[in-house]
């Protein structure tokens, strides 16, 4: 008898883009309950997709080995198992290699790439097709190169399948004669694209969605039968019967790779601690001098014990690097003069506060630090900075230049199967017609995660969905969404490490010239602890700058995120007649409709405007309740006093995810871990519906609890709400700062908001035309754009009297000045205003007029500007 010990070393998953036909969970639950000792993930040419099988291996208690199928040019396929740290450190490089050489998504390796980076590996080769490659098999095969490069027969393996053909038995014993060549040992294995047979059907999908056939036209590019999934150890003993050395040889893997993810312990940046000084103690000295700027009569108490208990908390997890590099960042921003403010979760730290990296003060909102850190969540914080649009891009090249291109890169996005994408790919394949195809994708939006619904096919469409073609259509839709489909860049997640990144992760090519990333998205950095900086792109951010800056060379005054005077009657009069074209995040049709209800009168009241017009709030049935109570029509009530310190600045209605997190530990026993797995549950980005599944556990212990169970149902109702679009308080704090300042603004500097905005496009709801008219209703005199006067971008024309900005807003306000405290310049439009005419041709225009005066014909302008016909 052989080894009790059976495993399967082979397994892809449908991180090998549209071939595998199982998640990794899915591969590894299954293992799990089959009762294999083992699963090896390998997927071709990536590791994409191994964390995610890593979590949940870890979580079922399934060993698991860390591996990548790679496949070369010449057509050798050969899965590397890396036996140690070091080992994966080159598997990750050999895989970067590949990538870096070859356009995005691709990966083109040679023989002797394996070769040079194959010491420390387990090396399982896949011998050639033998039924398929002619008269000479091992021709241009590579396999016999790579052995003999590589001169360790220990730990080369040639993979041994049952492939159920007419020839099987007799390829088996080829592959027998070939491995005793090589002085290889032979390994058993399923090489499983999928968990369970049932898969078979979806696999053969996805490989005419690959190859851009269908179905019927496929033909020997789909698989002759089922067998590629994972099997039971008795049926692998049946299936090898007379090749027991091949199931042998699966312990003699395990043996020799014992390397983990675990192992990969992130170590942050060194250059952000001060020389001389320990990483807390830096922070510490710079918050401190941070706290001392913005308390300058002297930090509140309410302040100092926030920031001890923060200090506590940082130290104990040992994030201080962390903050300081977001820190070192956002202090380039800012010393380059580019408006910066972080969100999210940052904005509930005051360290973030005094840092300087958001500016909401959140002792003065009263957010919860804990929903920042936490000694329950295994995972850093995620700070968020939004950087002016156009100027990003100094942002992200001051990281490359400081860390290095080899220990900054960019994240990974899995982009995935939605519900149209998923009906279109699968109709074709199944070889729908196009009208119905595109029928079938009209009855849905969003993610869709079921799928077209049966009685809307029936209904809405006149189809059969029993029909036994559109029947296995529909079913494969739904396996289908939500599969990986490839690998894009993030909008801005950076991972920042102190050794070489290609060591810690394979990096790939992004479409984008001169841009690479990482193959793990943001939920593998977390789940391994990886430190990752959202460096993000806000449109408004650069209207205001530029505001800000117009403001002070024309009117004298100087102006930054917190100088704008607070809590001012009149911008909150205006917000609450709706007068908010071109506001941030309150300019929407919705939003404006929503104004004269809420009537906003402090700052608070937008951080709940910015949050209530959302998908979340509204199908959780919170938004009528909440005006009802604010308006006096319905009375507050508080089931507990527990809730009452939840819900209490929201009337009674959760509103924000950090109070549904409050709720689950207040009022239905959660732990904090399991409210933080709530939490991500109803993160926006996880757009899977998975909400659902803490339902009856947040009832059930509500009602253990002693509430009532109909208000528990209620709760969980308005909670599962946020499922579809919520947002997190603090997230909405910082916003809300942005609709205060683009609304003050807009009140007390209309021209100039206006001339802002036009200089920000695009960006917002509204056409310049439509900003330009708004302007002209508040009193602003927009001149056209004008060859002898207007610049590339749109200024202020004439010349202002400069005031002293300490007095400004006490001057006599004249009535010709629209009740302002300034007399406002005519706004004279842009060049860049004129549709389709480039900034190269206005710089001509300009350096003419810049040379030789005004224009005085279009023919001037013409002979001057040296300008094409086609431009005029």
């Amino acid at each position: 008898m052989f080894s009790v010990i059976v495993a399967e070393l082979a397994a892809a998953t449908n991180f090998s883009f549209l071939r595998g036909a199982s998640h990794p969970d899915e591969m590894v639950l299954s293992a799990k309950a089959l009762g294999l000792s083992a699963l090896g993930v390998a997927d071709r040419n990536t590791l994409s997709g191994v964390v995610r099988a890593h979590k949940c291996a870890k979580e079922v208690g399934l060993s698991l080995l860390i591996g990548a199928r790679l496949v070369t040019q010449c057509g050798l396929t050969a899965i590397a198992y890396p036996k140690d740290r070091a080992a994966y450190g080159q598997l990750c490089r050999l895989l970067t290699l590949g990538n870096r050489r070859a356009p995005k998504g691709q990966c083109w390796l040679e023989v002797e790439d394996l070769i040079a980076h194959g010491a420390g590996m387990v090396w399982v080769l896949f011998p050639p097709d033998f039924t398929a490659c002619g008269p000479d098999p091992l021709a241009g095969w590579g396999g016999e190169r790579l052995v003999r490069g590589l001169a360790a027969p220990g730990s080369m393996f040639l993979a041994l399948r049952r492939c159920f053909g007419s020839d099987d038995l007799e390829d088996m014993h080829r592959v027998r004669t070939l491995s005793r060549a090589l002085g290889v040992r032979l390994l058993a294995t399923a090489d499983p694209l999928y968990h369970t047979p049932e898969r078979r059907a979806l696999a053969d999908v996805v490989c005419c969605i690959r190859e851009h056939t269908t179905i019927d036209q496929a033909g020997f590019l789909l698989a002759a039968n089922a067998e590629r999934h994972l099997h039971a150890p008795q049926e692998m003993a049946r299936l090898f019967a007379g090749f027991e050395e091949a199931i042998e040889a699966q312990a003699e893997v395990l043996a020799q790779v014992r390397f983990c993810l675990d192992e990969l312990a992130y170590e942050y940046p060194y250059e952000i601690t001060a020389p001389g000084e320990t990483a807390m103690e830096t922070l510490r000295r710079q918050t401190e001098e941070g706290a001392r700027g913005r308390y300058p009569s002297g930090v509140p108490g309410a302040v100092r014990a926030a920031l001890d208990h923060e200090y506590e908390l940082i130290e104990h997890l040992d994030y201080a690097k962390y903050f300081l590099t977001v820190h070192d960042i956002v202090a380039f921003a800012r010393g380059q003069g580019i408006l910066c403010q972080g969100r999210g979760s940052a904005a509930n730290s005051v360290v973030c506060y005094c840092l300087g990296v958001t500016a909401v003060d959140p002792i003065k909102v009263d957010l919860l630090f804990e929903r920042f850190v936490s000694p329950e969540r295994k995972e850093p914080p995620d700070i968020d900075v939004d950087f002016e649009h156009e100027r990003r891009e100094e942002v992200i090249q001051y990281i490359y230049e400081k860390f290095g291109r080899h220990r900054a890169g960019i994240a990974a996005t899995v982009i995935c199967y939605r519900g149209r994408s998923a009906i279109r790919e699968v109709g074709k394949a199944m070889g729908l017609s196009g009208d119905v195809i595109e029928a079938l994708s009209r009855t849905l939006w969003g993610w869709s995660d079921g799928g077209p619904r049966d009685d809307h096919v029936r209904g809405e469409l006149g189809l059969d969905p029993d029909a036994a073609r559109l029947r296995l259509a529909l079913d494969l839709t739904r396996a289908l969404i939500g599969f990986p489909r490839h690998l894009s860049q993030h909008v801005g997640g950076f991972v920042i490490t102190r050794g070489p990144l290609e060591e810690l992760c394979p990096i790939g090519n992004a479409a984008m010239a001169d841009r690479t990333f990482i193959e793990w998205d943001k939920d593998d950095i977390d789940t391994l602890g990886i430190l990752k900086i959202d460096v993000l792109a806000l449109g408004m951010l650069t209207a205001v700058a530029r505001a800000f800056s117009m403001i002070e060379s024309r009117y004298g005054r100087a102006l930054s995120l917190a100088d704008v005077p607070p809590e001012d009657p009149s911008v909150y009069d205006m917000i609450c007649e709706a007068d908010t074209v071109g506001v941030f995040q309150i300019e929407s049709r919705a939003q404006m409709s929503m104004l004269p209800r809420l009537k906003p009168r402090a700052f608070y009241d937008l951080v709940i405007e910015v949050a209530i017009v959302r998908p979340g709030p509204i199908q959780g049935d919170m938004v009528h309740p909440y005006l009802r109570r604010r308006e006096g029509r319905e009375p507050v009530r508080f089931p507990s006093k527990a809730l009452e310190k939840v819900l209490g600045k929201t009337l009674g209605v959760p509103l924000f995810q950090e109070q549904a997190m409050r709720i689950a530990i207040v009022a239905a026993g959660f732990t904090p871990a399991e409210a933080d797995k709530l939490r991500r549950a109803m993160a926006t980005f996880r757009k899977v519906g998975i909400i659902h599944q803490f339902g009856t556990k947040l009832v059930e212990g509500m009602v253990a609890n002693g509430y009532e169970r109909d208000f528990a149902e209620r709760c969980f109702k308005q909670i599962e709400g946020f499922g579809e679009y919520g947002f997190p308080e603090s997230h909405a704090a910082s916003f809300a700062l942005i609709v205060y300042v683009s609304a003050w603004l807009k009140k007390h500097y209309p021209e100039v908001f206006c001339a802002a905005l036009l200089n920000a496009q695009p960006m917002g709801f509204y056409a310049p035309a439509q900003l330009v008219r708004d302007a002209r209703q508040h009193g602003v005199e927009v001149l056209a754009v004008d060859v002898n006067w207007s610049d590339w971008d749109t200024e202020l024309e004439g010349e202002a009297p400069i005031q002293d900005s300490m007095k400004t807003d006490e001057l006599a306000l004249p009535e010709a000045c629209g009740g302002r405290a300034h007399r406002a310049l005519p706004v004279r439009l842009g060049l860049r205003q004129i549709t389709g005419f480039s900034e190269a041709d206005a710089a001509k225009i300009l350096a003419a007029r810049a040379a030789g005066g005004k224009f005085q014909s279009v023919e001037d302008l013409r002979r001057r500007a040296r300008l094409s016909p086609a431009v005029l």
